[in-house]
């Protein structure tokens, strides 16, 4: 059977960003080219990967002509770790495109056209914003092509950093990382070379078995860090051996923990965590509001931008003093708890167990006491019986997961009718499947995007819906 020749598009311009970052194009006929690897305003040559009735998908080939748009990435691993896919694309035109995403879902998918387009919140800091980062061990670390042309037989097999994307098992050694500010940088390196140099086993991911298995770094913002460690085994004189080296070289560590996992995955929700050195949580604070930052807690990993989201949410919210407001999907409460202090009451609902036991700790530790929190699977918790037994919402707050909310729930807040919807997304996309279940009985007010994530085609999105009359 002969192999099919792979399909060669010449001279494509792209024209717009697509979904998961991939750049748009046509071809002479009109089919649609969606091109990975390449920006809009690059023309290319590309390979198509995959063949369908309306569209291609495909890799840049060459670049022919390279986008005004088009700036040179900052890190060495650019387009081989799978993170920060826009290092080569400006950071003004990241805005536009991530701006012209969410306008064309809601104009396209919520079938809306009269609404208010508040310009993008870009961030202050498009590099080094992240405050917590997961680093993975490996003993089998993942050759570049160079060096696998090369026909060398490789010594340095030892490996911290990032799974290759689509293939789990390979684990790319970083040099450098962008997204977290140092000592991240400097932590991981001196991790893996007090490790060579003390001869500790790199996990071997495809047989399960060795010492150092992942590590995670997370940081507040008044510059004190947290140090986690998955071992897949106890080895304790090596452990602390490490330990001791890490806290007599960075006095910038406040805690350090440590977990023994030897399950399947390095998942860290429940594991057992020991703490070898201080609290065991970092403290944060955000316009007074405190909270309590543990190894597995879910908190925004973009700190200036998450304050940046919730008071605009709290804007958008345009609360009196005297409303109950629902708050979906709670998550710790952090939404809530912005909310709680400029409102009657407000009741969240969230499916993990451990986010909600934060959510009630917090409020206490906040003193604000109008704020109830319920767990559970939200289509089973948000009924016909729990509205029976709680007060009547003026303004609902959402902010579901990336697939948006369940129909059956779009079908509750339609029931409990509130005056007001602001709806926080991290996916436009279901969020405006979601409006448009609700434009029966909400407007659709204004939309304000919002950049957690520069460098990627991530972007989150504030809705105000407002009840027709």
């Amino acid at each position: 059977m002969k192999k099919k020749k792979n399909i060669v598009l010449e001279n494509i311009t792209l024209f717009a960003a697509g979904a998961k970052g991939v750049a748009i194009g046509k071809t002479e006929e009109g089919k649609t080219v969606l091109v990975k690897g390449a920006v809009p305003g690059d023309v290319v040559h590309a390979t198509v990967r995959k063949s369908k009735s309306k569209y291609y998908e495909a890799d840049m080939l060459e670049l022919v002509q390279p986008s005004p748009d088009r700036v040179q990435p900052q890190c060495v691993h650019f387009g081989v770790c799978g993170g920060c896919k826009w290092q080569n694309l400006s950071y003004a035109k990241q805005l536009d495109c991530k701006q012209d995403e969410v306008v064309n879902n809601m104009k396209r998918i919520a079938a809306v056209d009269d609404f208010e387009v508040m310009p993008i919140l870009g961030a202050e800091e498009q590099y080094f914003y992240r405050n917590k980062m997961e680093f993975s061990f490996s003993n089998a670390r993942w050759l570049t092509m160079d060096e696998v042309n090369s026909g060398n037989d490789f010594q340095d097999k030892n490996a911290l950093g990032f799974h290759i994307p689509g293939m789990w098992s390979k684990i790319l050694d970083l040099k450098e990382c962008h997204l977290q500010e140092e000592p991240s940088n400097s932590i991981r390196l001196a991790v893996k070379q007090y490790a060579e140099e003390n001869k500790l086993d790199f996990f071997d991911v495809k047989n399960q078995e060795g010492f150092l298995r992942s590590l995670m770094l997370r940081q507040n913002s008044k510059g004190e860090w947290m140090v986690v460690f998955q071992l897949y085994r106890e080895e304790k004189e090596n452990r602390e051996g490490l330990f001791e080296f890490l806290l007599q070289k960075f006095p910038q560590i406040s805690t350090l923990l440590f977990a023994i996992n030897a399950k399947a995955n390095d998942s860290i929700y429940d594991l057992e965590m020991q703490v070898y050195f201080g609290s065991g949580y970092l403290m944060e604070e955000m316009d007074g509001l405190k909270f309590k930052i543990g190894p597995k807690s879910f908190f925004q990993t973009n700190y200036k931008q998450a304050l940046n989201l919730y008071r605009k949410t709290l804007e958008f919210a345009d609360l009196k003093g005297g409303e109950v407001v629902y708050d979906l999907y709670t998550g710790t409460g952090t939404i809530a708890q912005y909310i709680a202090r400029s409102a009657k009451k407000v009741i969240g609902i969230e499916a993990v167990q451990e986010a909600i036991d934060a959510a009630i700790e917090h409020a206490a530790l906040n003193g604000l006491h109008n704020c109830e929190f319920y767990c559970g699977d939200m289509k089973e918790v948000f009924t016909d019986e729990f509205l029976s037994h709680h007060p009547k919402a003026d303004v609902l707050v959402t902010d579901p997961p990336r697939d948006g909310m369940h129909a059956k729930v779009v079908e509750q807040i339609l029931k409990l009718s509130p005056e007001k919807i602001v709806y926080v997304s991290c996916n436009s996309a279901t969020q405006a499947r979601d409006i448009e279940l609700l434009k029966t009985d909400y407007q659709l007010v204004k939309i304000l995007p919002v950049d957690m994530f520069p460098q990627t085609h991530h972007v989150e999105n504030i809705a105000l819906l407002v009840k027709i009359k």
